[in-house]
């Protein structure tokens, strides 16, 4: 096995699907001769030419409508926004005509479209770069929505949503984009979309949390564990549409407590949905009420406090500790 960053991950994810169906298309502003303003597709334009690896102009909804024109036509296009705030220059193509295709032709056409997202903060980015908009599409019926955690899951997840039916919006958190290396098969690999994984195991208390917010919630149960005694066991949602209810559930009657951790703003996120699903199926498990540890209800600032809006080891160790002794 090679060991990967994300980035590696996700262009072998690409090369593999794309040298193995002669209808995957990458389409996006840069992808091309610059490879990409994160360079996730490297080496693409060279290896599959230009009627397969194609530049196009900084037009987000021409590049989704485009590419549902192309899913009709029986390709599988892999679009790239180059980054999550400028994704809702695409929202009308997405919301009104890629979740649809099978509703509105009662089943007769489908719309295998796989949009990339980088998301999230922490990389000092300036306005619109460092959005976390997940909920938003997760609202939506129709679509997938994925965030992998690491390099192995993203490359087996970008696998799996590419050969999907139906259209994923796939978000890659930026900041983990070369933030360490992971074991990768040589062999393709894929993983089912709407199926969490338990990163950790534990007794005391459940934590949720996606993409790049798991890192400070690993840290947070080490600390927990080494300074508290506290067994926390963490669970990595992968897919928030559709959402791993059944692990959730059954985490949470096992240790009877749970905090959920996400970098997107509190009001409306998907921690809410977490925390409505386990009072609806789950109440009378719980010890204490569940607590969210999330990005503030603002905006999220310039970089010289971003690091103060992001949810830190800290403050997730300070809600388990509040849920624990509650």
């Amino acid at each position: 096995m090679a060991e990967l960053t994300m980035v590696q991950a996700l262009n072998l994810a690409m090369k593999e699907a794309m040298r193995e169906d002669p209808n995957v298309l990458m389409l996006g502003q840069d992808v091309g001769q610059d490879e990409g303003v994160f360079r996730v597709t490297e080496g693409l334009l060279r290896e599959f030419g230009p009627q397969r690896c194609i530049d196009t102009p900084l037009a987000e909804a021409a590049i989704i409508g485009g590419a549902i024109g192309l899913c009709y036509k029986g390709f599988r296009p892999i679009c790239e926004l180059q980054f999550d705030g400028f994704s809702y220059q695409a929202f009308h193509q997405i919301e009104g005509h890629a979740r649809r295709a099978r509703t509105r032709t009662m089943g007769r056409y489908t719309c295998p479209l796989v949009v990339r997202i980088p998301y999230g903060g922490g990389i000092r980015a300036i306005e619109h770069h460092s959005e976390g908009p997940e909920a938003t599409y997760a609202h939506l019926p129709g679509l997938h929505v994925v965030l992998p955690s690491g390099p192995r899951n993203a490359r087996a997840l970008l696998r799996e949503a590419i050969f999907s039916p139906d259209p994923v919006i796939f978000f890659e958190p930026k900041a983990l984009y070369r933030a360490f290396r992971e074991e990768v098969p040589d062999e393709p690999e894929t993983m089912p979309i709407g199926k969490a994984r338990v990163a950790r195991e534990g007794k005391d208390i459940t934590l949720v949390s996606y993409g790049a917010s798991l890192r400070q919630t690993m840290e947070a149960a080490e600390e927990l564990l080494d300074e508290h005694d506290i067994d926390a066991e963490v669970i990595d949602l992968l897919s928030l549409s559709p959402l791993d209810d059944e692990m959730i559930q059954q985490s949470i009657r096992k240790t009877g407590r749970g905090v959920v951790i996400h970098e997107s703003p509190r009001h409306c996120g998907v921690g809410a949905e977490v925390v409505a699903r386990v009072v609806e199926e789950s109440l009378l498990y719980l010890e204490a009420p569940i607590k969210r540890v999330t990005g503030f209800d603002t905006t999220i600032p310039f970089f010289a406090n971003e690091m103060a809006y992001l949810p830190d080891a800290g403050r997730v160790v300070k809600a388990a500790l509040e849920t624990v002794r509650f």
